[in-house]
């Protein structure tokens, strides 16, 4: 059979696959479960970023300091006290970034979700290469833009490859399930607002907490996930972050990371959830362990730690 015959026959079972909608090289990248297919997710669990390298590793992610980034600072409040629109001053809001050498970095924010609704509004997010969301309270950020023309820019950008990053407020809403959304403080777990239980899904099936250290939450995450046993649970650490790509993330950052698995049998005497370090690579599609910051790929000796910071598990 000649190699024409061979490479005709090649193409047409090709175009049969695509027809018939079997997966291909392009749609196996897609599938998915988690994380964005295409683009990168930087959560971080709040507290000072100085000297952290986080901040810098959002802007290598984005593509340099010439990339184009935009910034929200909505979780910081739509409202004062008396209840008139509380005004962002943009050079406040970027300086940190600009100190940074950051070229092309604009602000973002309204707290009318008609104007969030508009495509003079999001033009900033379709030419950007990433978008940064500042931490406060995350309600917030829902209240200015699910359901609208924005919500779908953030998801667009992730789409076509870009970075979505954020600390504290700007990590919960990067979940699935809004952790801490209700409007009378950051105590409750679930929000007595059924319009504040619905994050952005950045990082879908999750519900992320953060200041976990700081604010001794270690345990916080249990009843609501015993409650939702579909999603995954992510505490995290001040000045520590998840980079994620696809199904798998990778720990940066000083601190730790609790990992909420319901599917994982847990012994009498242990929390239900383990504890992650630097460099720790987690494949939530799997819920495996992959490597860890060490360089080993075999779970390391649990050491004995303080009471307030659970022992790190395989």
């Amino acid at each position: 059979m000649s190699k024409r015959v061979l490479a005709v026959r090649a193409l047409v079972l090709l175009w049969l696959l695509c027809l018939l909608g079997l997966p291909t090289a392009a749609r196996a990248q897609e599938a998915t479960e988690y994380g964005p297919p295409k683009g990168t997710l930087l959560i971080v669990g709040g507290g000072s970023l100085k000297d952290s390298g986080i901040p810098e590793k959002f802007i290598e992610l984005a593509g340099g300091k010439d990339a184009k980034i935009v910034v929200v600072p909505t979780a910081g409040g739509n409202k004062n006290k008396d209840g008139s629109i509380k005004v962002y001053n943009e050079d406040d809001v970027l300086k940190s970034w600009r100190a940074r050498g950051l070229t092309h970095v604009t602000m973002l924010h309204t707290a009318d979700p008609k104007v969030a609704d508009t495509s003079e509004f999001v033009k900033p997010l379709t030419e950007a290469n990433a978008v940064w969301f500042d931490g406060g309270r995350q309600w917030n950020i829902v209240d200015s833009y699910a359901n609208t023309l924005t919500y779908k820019e953030f998801h667009r950008l992730l789409a076509r490859g870009g970075v979505i990053g954020g600390s504290s407020a700007g990590a919960t809403i990067q979940g699935d399930f809004l952790v801490r959304g209700a409007i009378e403080g950051s105590t409750p777990m679930v929000a007595p607002e059924p319009q504040h239980h619905q994050a952005f899904a950045f990082l879908r099936k999750s519900a992320i907490d953060q200041h976990i250290n700081t604010r001794n939450r270690w345990d916080d995450l249990i009843p609501l996930i015993k409650d939702h046993p579909d999603l995954l649970g992510i505490g995290l650490s001040e000045n520590t972050a998840i980079i994620v790509h696809g199904d798998r993330f990778e720990v940066m950052g000083a601190w730790k990371v609790a990992v909420h698995d319901n599917t994982r049998l847990y012994q009498p005497w242990e929390k239900p959830y383990y504890v992650l370090s630097a460099g720790d690579v987690y494949n939530m599609k799997t819920r495996k362990i992959e490597k860890f910051g060490i360089g080993s790929s075999a779970p390391p000796q649990e050491t004995t730690t303080d009471s307030k910071t659970p022992a790190a598990r395989p």
